[in-house]
């Protein structure tokens, strides 16, 4: 009785609605207005984990099938997931997870655990463009797909390409970025990643649309730009940053600096938050290790110190909560492949990780900025904003 008290105390502190509580064979309501939906425990969540990281003991019971709810879903976690603050963390406990090394060697672990996970994986779930990134509605009938486009094209009218012009994509991704800035504007595009998966569809995607004279795919660090001798007209990162870690983000734009021409544009798009956080523990764990989400004023303010001219700064936060729920439309058409292909566990834990991030975007946790800079003055383009 003690235990069903504990958890439905701890429950109602953190769910602000009316719901229902079934554990043990007990029912319990929390909240005297009509329950909006019930939270079945099949089988007992320990208190330590609950105090340790609510989002860890919870998301593991959910993976386990040990936590349910009887509504969809994003419905349910939209009623609280508003109110992380309110969540259990213990720094101290969790130092290991939350603080992980920035080294090359381990991010590049890192990194590759997550975007290795198959080509075949995410193409189940992600559009025709393999965009793995925000993207761009323009009206509430734009499909998937027409939002990614839309997204990418956003991107290269902010950056004022011209015909011959060298661009630099900084986590190329599976290069759909880099493909349409040069059959669009005639640019010629390098992009590095340190996923080998992604390396290897975009090297042969790039290759069957004839384009290998005009792009170039590297499996590359950021770091090593420095020492590239390499030299652009334009740069742009799309959803890096995130793995760079916050006493690296000097380093980052240093790096940049390196390869960006004097009056070069720098298009920075990057998960952003209103206050600098080591990170949710669960994502830490499960989905991406070692990832970190910069504040947007840190950012900012580290930018000055390399000359760079900030000239836009946009937010598209709820465009990536309405992305995240096309691409958990799709993750959920394919369930049934993706139980065969990777289990159930994993199924219900990626099923987890896309719905509470729409969640946490669509109720402002976290944010989605992109930031246009110059490398020093560029008094040559546009006065006025063009998108």
């Amino acid at each position: 009785m003690l235990k069903q008290q504990f958890l439905a105390d701890y429950l109602e502190h953190i769910i602000p609605v009316p719901f229902l509580l079934s554990s043990n064979g007990e029912v319990t309501q929390l909240g005297k207005e009509p329950p909006r939906f019930t939270v079945t425990i099949k089988n007992e969540i320990d208190k330590k984990a609950l105090l340790a990281s609510t989002s860890l003991a919870l998301g593991e019971a959910y993976m386990r099938g040990d936590l349910e709810v009887d509504r969809d879903l994003f419905e349910v976690l939209d009623t609280f997931l508003g109110g992380m603050d309110k969540f259990t963390t213990n720094h101290s406990l969790l130092r290991r997870l939350l603080y992980t090394s920035s080294s090359k060697k381990n991010q590049a672990k890192e990194v590759t655990s997550h975007y290795d996970i198959g080509n075949d994986f995410y193409a189940l779930w992600l559009d025709e463009t393999m965009s793995y990134s925000c993207g761009y509605f323009k009206s509430e009938n734009d499909t998937l797909r027409e939002a990614q486009i839309q997204k990418v094209d956003h991107i290269l009218e902010k950056l004022q390409l011209k015909q011959g012009m060298t661009l630099l994509d900084i986590g190329c991704g599976w290069g759909f970025l880099l493909k349409r800035a040069v059959q669009k504007y005639g640019v010629i595009g390098v992009g590095i990643t340190l996923s080998k998966e992604q390396a290897k569809k975009a090297r042969e995607d790039i290759q069957r649309e004839g384009l290998e004279e005009k792009i170039s795919i590297q499996l590359m660090d950021y770091r090593d730009l420095k020492s590239s001798r390499w030299r652009f007209d334009r740069v742009v990162s799309v959803g890096m940053l995130e793995h760079v870690g916050r006493e690296n983000y000097p380093l980052f734009l240093k790096c940049v600096k390196s390869v960006l021409n004097p009056s070069g544009l720098f298009l920075l798009h990057y998960i952003s938050a209103l206050k600098e956080h080591p990170g949710d523990a669960f994502i830490k764990k499960y989905i991406f290790p070692g990832g970190m989400v910069p504040s947007l004023r840190e950012i900012i303010h580290l930018m000055s110190e390399e000359q760079f001219y900030i000239l836009d700064v946009e937010s598209l936060r709820r465009h990536y909560s309405k992305t995240l729920l096309c691409w958990r439309e799709n993750f959920l058409a394919h369930r049934e492949e993706i139980i065969k292909m990777q289990g159930i566990e994993f199924t219900r834990m990626w099923e987890l990780y896309l719905t509470a991030c729409a969640a946490t975007f669509k109720n402002g946790v976290i944010d989605l900025h992109q930031i246009l800079i110059s490398n020093g003055i560029n008094n040559e383009i546009p006065m006025t904003r063009v998108v």
